[in-house]
């Protein structure tokens, strides 16, 4: 939990992790923080992000300015799809979180970033959770999806499976990537949210673009304080439905006779769009000065 959001600490959660989200409290400061952060990112994933995303963003109004109300959001978002947002007060425990989206509840955090901290932030804020996650979730398929994660997560932990299913959400949820007439495009939330990440993924020649593989990804490990060495490609939102519309319970028995892979892998079974030079993550990543593209 954020120790700087007093709205946040002040509230205790309900039984299923819930907080209020008291949006007529953010302050003006807040509120332009939000503004920044979108006109700069809207620059940004123009010819870069999904067209799903941009369509989302008008279906929920969520361009007219300053931190959404979730009031607001959900009576659009209900109608559309089913979703409706939620405010937890941090991250929160695995069985939780997937009980919210097996429910079409998407849990979002309540603080937006310091203004002196927009390129990076260690926890998701409101602007990586909303900005980021909701749009897609105006897309029946996405959300049909997200849905079927939070199911499948529950499924999860009776087979000791967690790590396999937060591989799966990473590299696909947080940070996919889908073809399209045009090239590739981000629909993940991860990216979608970083100015940086959002140049990275797509034209920087450092990471690998590999397409789409269930077990591959349940297999592979990633970075979680960096740009990622390796990005997962879908063809279409059904084709990630399709692939991960199955039991899991075969996978995860034979997931654990066979080797892992390293974020920089790429696998003679792969399909490679681009085999990565690596050398971002070799210069060291955020603590060096270059990106590579």
């Amino acid at each position: 939990m954020p120790v700087n959001d007093p709205i946040v600490a002040e509230q205790t959660p309900r039984a299923d992790l819930t907080i209020d989200q008291k949006w007529d409290l953010y302050s003006r400061e807040e509120h332009e923080i939000w503004n920044t952060l979108y006109d700069r990112q809207m620059g940004v994933l123009k010819g870069r992000a999904a067209p799903e995303h941009f369509r989302g963003l008008e279906l929920l109004n969520l361009n007219e300015g300053g931190i959404p109300d979730f009031r607001r959001v959900n009576e659009k978002l209900m109608k559309l799809t089913g979703w409706q947002v939620v405010t937890v007060p941090g991250l929160i425990p695995e069985k939780e979180f997937y009980d919210h989206l097996a429910n079409r509840r998407f849990v979002s955090g309540r603080f937006i970033r310091d203004g002196d901290r927009l390129d990076y932030l260690p926890e998701p804020d409101i602007f990586h959770d909303v900005f980021g996650h909701v749009p897609l979730l105006t897309q029946p398929v996405f959300a049909d999806y997200m849905q079927a994660y939070g199911e499948g997560g529950l499924r999860s932990l009776q087979f000791d499976a967690i790590k396999r299913m937060a591989r799966l959400y990473w590299y696909t949820v947080e940070f996919g990537l889908i073809r399209s007439d045009e090239g590739l495009r981000i629909y993940g939330a991860g990216i979608v949210s970083s100015r940086g990440e959002s140049i990275f993924s797509l034209e920087a020649r450092s990471p690998n673009r590999i397409h789409f593989d269930l077990e591959r990804v349940m297999r592979t490990d990633y970075r979680y304080d960096d740009y990622q060495q390796t990005y997962f490609v879908i063809d279409s939102y059904d084709e990630l439905m399709e692939a991960t519309a199955v039991d899991f319970a075969p996978l995860y028995e034979r997931l654990p006779t066979l080797p892992e892979f390293k974020p920089s892998d790429v696998q003679p079974g792969d399909t490679v769009y681009q085999k990565g030079t690596q050398e971002y993550a070799m210069s060291g990543g955020l603590k060096g000065d270059a990106i590579a593209v």
